[in-house]
Formats: structure tokens, sequence, C-alpha cells
């Protein structure tokens, strides 16, 4: 088969859509499909990606509108800049808005594809294949639109989209023929008259290139974090504070950028709380399988679930899951007491796998 996946996340990039890209790119070609991907191209490390994968990389460019620098001026330039990045991202959907000119010119001369896969976020991704895609013109037999997580749908953010927007989503949700999203609670996220088309298929990974070490439990109990903070979402404030009260011995690591969410605790901890930033996937889950517990703050809601969750299963480790601000003390005991009873529990581990995952979007492309 001719396949073409176009996103803005790739490989070396450390996110969820890039993993997503990044591995369904690498398994429909070793299936022997015809892959070709549209990112922003590195010059350096994706010719060699090229090479091994036996993929074609073509350029979507590099993103040049600029969000707002925060880090120069005083408190009053500041709080202005902050009103006016907000406004920005909230009624004009920039700086991402972007994407959607770059995947439009991206498209324009496509044609010939038996499967398009479009992933967001962002959704811009998907307006820009919405922008080329006619009745008389496919560019593909099939179109898939994948989404990690909603967009008018979402809670988790402060303010509600403005209405506007609800047009441009279901201009693309009209055109797609199928939407994936990663798991049955997400489809309550969008628009009724669409969720026919909406297939569930979680994230999915090799797990043959996993590498863990063999767990010792360590002397100090030591556990783990790794993702994006959010205030108000998944926020571990609340964690850190029980935590310093208990005043026992423990190291709580956290793989984040968000380190303003954290600094004011890493001083008051006396280095019980330690900051790190990300590193690759794999050598991120050798360190977390030498962990005695890993931590998962929920979002919250119903309609979106933490990817990480499946890194966390490889690593074998147990979970601590946990809400951010009604904090269960009774088993964050537990497991500091290494009574793990109360751990996450997966369904269907199975479903993860790379293999299972690219074939549910193969059976879509001959269902179409």
């Amino acid at each position: 088969m001719k396949i073409l996946i176009i996103g803005n996340s790739f490989f070396p990039e450390n996110s969820p859509r890039s993993f997503r890209t990044t591995e369904l790119v690498k398994e429909f070609a070793a299936r022997g499909n015809e892959v070709t991907v549209i990112i922003p191209k590195n010059n350096e490390s994706h010719i060699e990606f090229e090479k091994k994968y036996k993929v074609k990389i073509i350029n979507l460019g590099r993103k040049k509108w600029k969000d707002i620098d925060l880090s120069h001026g005083g408190k009053t330039t500041i709080l202005l800049k902050r009103i006016i990045r907000r406004s920005l991202d909230m009624f004009f959907d920039y700086p991402s808005i972007e994407w959607m000119f770059k995947v439009k010119k991206a498209l324009r001369d496509k044609s010939g594809y038996d499967l398009l896969i479009s992933i967001a976020a962002p959704h811009p991704i998907h307006w820009g294949v919405s922008r080329v895609w006619k009745k008389d013109k496919r560019i593909a037999r099939t179109w898939i639109a994948d989404c990690g997580d909603p967009f008018m749908g979402t809670t988790t953010d402060t303010f509600r989209k403005p209405f506007y927007f609800k047009y441009v989503e279901k201009s693309w949700c009209k055109k797609a023929d199928y939407i994936s999203v990663p798991f049955n609670g997400a489809k309550e996220a969008y628009y009724k008259e669409f969720r026919n088309k909406i297939k569930i298929i979680p994230q999915g990974f090799n797990f043959k290139d996993v590498k863990l070490k063999e767990y010792i439990p360590n002397k100090i109990i030591t556990f783990a974090y790794a993702g994006e903070l959010i205030p108000g979402s998944r926020d571990p404030k609340e964690l850190i504070k029980y935590l310093l009260n208990l005043e026992i011995d423990f190291k709580f690591i956290l793989y984040t950028k968000s380190f303003d969410m954290v600094n004011q605790f890493v001083k008051l901890s006396k280095d019980k709380v330690e900051l790190r930033s990300y590193i690759p996937r794999v050598d991120l889950l050798e360190v977390l399988s030498t962990m005695d517990f890993i931590v998962n703050f929920n979002n919250g809601v119903s309609t979106q679930l933490p990817s990480k969750l499946i890194d966390y299963y490889l690593t074998k480790r147990p979970v601590l899951s946990i809400d951010s601000f009604v904090l269960d003390k009774k088993i964050v005991d537990e497991f500091i007491a290494g009574n793990y009873k109360h751990q996450f529990k997966f369904d269907n581990p199975q479903q993860y796998r790379i293999e299972n995952v690219c074939q549910e979007f193969l059976n879509l492309s001959k269902n179409a």
C-alpha cells in the first residue's frame, strides 16, 4: 500500500505525538508498505532514518510564527505580554494555526495514496488536510484523522474555545473517513453527528525495543514521574506537600520541562525532590524500571487519558495513579510502605503493541 502520514512531531523529538508518528512509520514500512511522511525535516537525523527504515520524508518546514517571549521585561510588560499571548492562542489558535497553511501547501500536488493519516495535536494539521480534500480530488482512498487530545471538546483548558472554531472542526470531521482516538471515553469530546466515524486505536509501541534493568529495592524509597505538568490538572504540589510533612526519607524524581511548577519545593525538600530534563524514551524506560514505583497524575476528566500510562506499563513497576487535588493519603501511605495492592490496573495491554495498532489502521483502510 501507498501510505502518507503527516504531522509536526517526529523522531528524535520526545513527545506523545512524535512517538505516535514515528512508531506508525516504522511498522508500516516493516510490513513492506511504501511509506511517505511529511514532517518538519531535520537533515541530520532524518536522512539516516530514511535509509534505515526505507521511507521517504518530505519537509513540511519549520514553524516561523513565534510565540510571544515572556522571559524579558518588567512586571507590567510581562503581564501585558501574557494577555496578548493568551488572546492570540484563544481567538486565533496562534501560533499553531500556521500548520494549517503549511499542510495545505505540502498536500497541494499529492494524490494516489491508499491511506492518509493526519496526526494531531496540533489540530490545524487536520484543518490543512481539509482545505485541500475535495470529493473529486481525494489525496488518498481513505483519510484517518488521528487525535491524541480533543480540540473543541477539551476540558483541561481554563477557557472554552470560541464558538466559531466549531465550524472548522465540523468541516474536517465531515470530510474525514474515520476519526481515531486513543480510548473510548474520548468519544464524548466530539460532536454527536460524527461519533459514528470514531474508532478506538490506542497509542502503540514496539515492545521489543524496551530494555529494562533488573529491579532491586532502593535503600531509600524512590519513585518518579515523567511528562508534562499542567496547573489545575496534572499538578504535583499537593502530593509533594504531603510527602514533605511526613518527614520521611524518600526520593521523588520528576522528568519534565515544567520546572517552574516544582522549583519552589526542590530547596525545601533538601534533595528529596529532584528535577530532571527529558531524556530519550528508551533510556527513560530503563531508568523508570529501577524505581520502587511510578506516579501518574490523572487529568481529572473522562475524555483525556495520559499516554504515559503505556510507557509505565512497559517498565513493569507499580503505578500510583492519583488525582492532583483530591489526594488519597491512605493510598500514598500504602505505596510509601511498599504495599501496592491499589496499583493502577492496565486493561488489555496487548492492544498497545504497535503490530496490533497498525493492523487497526490497515483494517479501516480496507473497509473504507
